[in-house]
């Protein structure tokens, strides 16, 4: 159980020592710095620790922002201040140092909790202020203080701050003005039930997979019911993360999974609606794979371009500022989160269009969009790094090469290009990039199935791509060197299912592609969550784009029509298997052992 130290005289008729409780913490009562120094020593260092000043008046809400957010080793708020394990050194020093200024004697006039914050921003130590707006959190000098403190407590309602909070400061305009406001009510339902929001991630993805299986019947109903599924689906989505933001209960295990879920809950419905098209006798699989390869794309687009510059230093461009210019106007802010195609607008329309149409119609509009949308954030992506002129730190260059995904092969001959590669143009790798993907898939779709001409172009893939990556990736454009990695490998495998035109083949492609992408995805999520790459006897064992490529091209010479389909099928669990039990592994034991809880607040996905 986590340790309050009430710090000073108890004040008459205060509820402080009462919130604490209700936060969950066991309360200690200290006179003076010297006692408080001795009950912090006590405290269980594999728990939290919180010094709070007893003449503390606010919300109860600005207590458990500033004092049980799981994301921030060290958090304060006027006249509280609090430690995770992971910063207890830091709070013992700073407040050891205090002991000793105050000479142990009784408080002084001022607060002992905010004299411990000054002194960890004096050593350099990172403490997390969250922002209480209309919430009030003092420590009032004088009975007259203490009453009008108490009164902007009663003039602002903390649980309508509380509930209004839960809602992401910046999401698409169907789950702000659509979803969030009656989803945030879900939440605190939830909440007062003791649910926590893994478990309504959980029910999140069932839902959707329910949605998935009513769009495999192929019938009219079965796509009404999907389509009433799949927001019902996204309701839960929405209401996961306000659960946690509404009750501070984030996880490094909540993050992974509400990312991953999402991705599953998308792809699984995709299959779906091929399944129920191919009922009705039409063949859609190409058209899912497709909206699968290109939705897939449109993210690595994102996360590299957010790696790539997120800590760079002179971070700015004309193209920048007037973006955010263009931020300052209501309705173009609406327009340009639209454009994008979020989930929200994504799955709405999907939802709308399997309800009233058919899957090919449903797959057409969002081949459609998501093309215009990528278009549009990548075009301007470019014009932001062609005209800034930030500096790249080691620590991007290093996320980059993480998210290219590069094998055995195309290290090896990395490190034979290195010299070569250092004196060619900036330009270079994404440049071979782009040729060397558009070379094989463009080969595999021009030439007969089984002739020699995609393997041949394979070997040239791995050379391409071993020359983009043999130097640190910090130019301009760097960033666009593992989306275009990932467009090269999966529209590959679509193409040579396509082309070995024997039934099962594109689901096959299917399901080797959404395993391939998820170890992609698991990449990013541990990358954002400062858990470094995954380990590299996975990537060597899942053979690296390149090796992939080279092997799916082989196959495609080698085996005949059906032995290939066969292939693929094995190729899939075989990769489904060794990334998804190295996942669950590594990610279970990091919420084990306490790694820093995470939560995405970023752009909608």
């Amino acid at each position: 159980m986590p340790t309050a130290i009430l710090t000073g005289q108890p004040v008459p008729g205060s509820s402080i020592e009462s919130e604490l409780r209700s936060l969950g913490f066991d309360v200690h009562l200290a006179s003076g710095a010297a006692d408080t120094e001795t009950l912090l020593a006590r405290a269980p260092g594999e728990e939290r620790v919180a010094v709070v000043d007893a003449r503390f008046v606010g919300h109860p809400h600005a207590l458990r922002l500033g004092l049980t957010d799981p994301r921030f080793p060290l958090a304060a708020i006027p006249g509280a201040v609090t430690a995770q394990p992971a910063a207890r050194q830091a709070l013992t020093r700073a407040m050891a140092r205090e002991n000793s200024a105050g000479g142990g004697t009784a408080l002084a006039v001022d607060s002992l909790a905010d004299r411990i914050t000054t002194a960890l921003d004096a050593d350099g130590a990172d403490v997390h202020r969250p922002e209480l707006g209309r919430l009030v959190a003092a420590v009032p000098a004088d009975p007259q203080a203490r009453n009008e403190a108490r009164q902007a407590v009663a003039a602002v309602d903390d649980e309508a701050v509380r509930l209004k909070s839960a809602v992401k400061a910046r999401d698409g305009f169907v789950t702000t003005f659509l979803i969030s406001p009656y989803s945030r009510y879900i939440a605190r339902w939830c909440a007062r039930r003791g649910l926590t929001p893994n478990q309504v991630t959980t029910a999140s993805l069932i839902t959707a997979l329910i949605a998935a299986g009513c769009a495999a019947t192929g019938t009219r109903a079965g796509f009404v019911a999907a389509g009433v599924l799949l927001i019902a689906s996204f309701v839960l989505d929405c209401t996961d993360g306000q659960l946690a933001r509404y009750s501070l209960q984030y996880s490094t295990l909540g993050a992974w999974l509400d990312a991953t879920f999402d991705r599953a809950k998308e792809y699984a419905y995709y299959a779906g609606l091929a399944l129920g098209a191919a009922r009705g006798g039409d063949d859609v699989w190409a058209l899912a794979l497709g909206a699968m390869v290109l939705q897939t794309c449109r993210h690595v687009v994102d996360f590299s371009f957010n790696e790539a510059n997120h800590d760079a230093t002179a971070n700015t461009s004309p193209t920048a500022a007037l973006s955010d210019k263009l931020d300052s106007v209501g309705w173009t802010v609406w327009v340009r989160r639209m454009i994008v195609l979020p989930i929200g607008e994504r799955w709405a329309m999907i939802a709308v269009l399997t309800a009233l149409t058919t899957p090919r119609i449903t797959f057409y509009a969002l081949l459609i969009g998501c093309a215009f949308s990528a278009t549009y954030t990548t075009a301007g992506r470019v014009l932001r790094s062609l005209t800034r002129r930030a500096t790249r730190t080691d620590r991007a260059a290093t996320a980059l090469a993480d998210l290219a995904d590069s094998g055995p092969l195309a290290e090896a001959a990395a490190r034979g290009l290195r010299g070569s590669a250092r004196r060619l143009p900036a330009i270079t790798a994404p440049a071979v990039a782009l040729l060397g993907g558009a070379a094989v898939v463009a080969t595999a779709a021009l030439t007969d199935f089984g002739g020699p001409w995609p393997l041949i172009a394979a070997l040239v893939y791995v050379l391409t791509s071993a020359l983009a990556v043999a130097r640190p990736l910090k130019g301009a454009l760097d960033w666009l060197v593992p989306p275009f990695f990932r467009a090269a490998e999966y529209l590959t495998v679509l193409v040579l299912a396509a082309k070995a035109d024997v039934n099962g083949a594109l689901p096959a492609a299917f399901g080797l592609v959404s395993a391939v992408a998820y170890h992609h995805y698991d990449t990013v999520y541990r990358i954002r969550g400062d858990a470094g790459a995954p380990p590299q006897w996975l990537v060597r064992t899942v053979g690296g784009h390149e090796g992939r490529t080279l092997v799916i091209c082989a196959l495609a010479v080698l085996l005949t029509a059906s032995q290939f389909k066969l292939a693929l099928t094995v190729l899939a669990v075989a990769v489904a298997l060794v990334v998804l039990v190295e996942s669950i592994r590594f990610w279970v034991a990091a919420h084990k052992v306490g790694a820093p809880a995470v939560h995405d607040e970023g752009e909608p996905a």
